[in-house]
């Protein structure tokens, strides 16, 4: 008796759209590229997710909030900023 239980199928994920987990980047992946691709430029997770605001990206949300509400964030530097994009352009998370 044969086993006609199973069928193989081929599937080539060429031809399929990337899904949105394969597009995210953890903050420590996007820092290793950062530093790779521009003379060991550190970047913090601060940077990181302004950038990733405003390229409209979602972040989660921030639980080390300051203790009053006249300390001030520093800002990203142009530099850094135009880093962290490339490096969401090569990990498909901006455009």
């Amino acid at each position: 008796m044969e086993n006609d239980d199973y069928i193989n199928v081929t599937i080539e994920l060429d031809d399929m759209d990337i899904t949105s987990a394969e597009t995210k980047a953890t903050y420590d992946e996007i820092k290793k590229y950062v530093a790779a691709h521009n003379a060991g430029m550190k970047v913090s997770n601060l940077y990181i997710s302004q950038v990733k605001r405003k390229c409209g990206i979602e972040v989660g949300k921030n639980y080390n909030l300051p203790k009053n509400e006249d300390n001030r964030q520093p800002q990203c530097p142009e530099d850094k900023e135009s880093a962290i994009v490339e490096a969401l352009k090569h990990f498909k998370m901006n455009s």
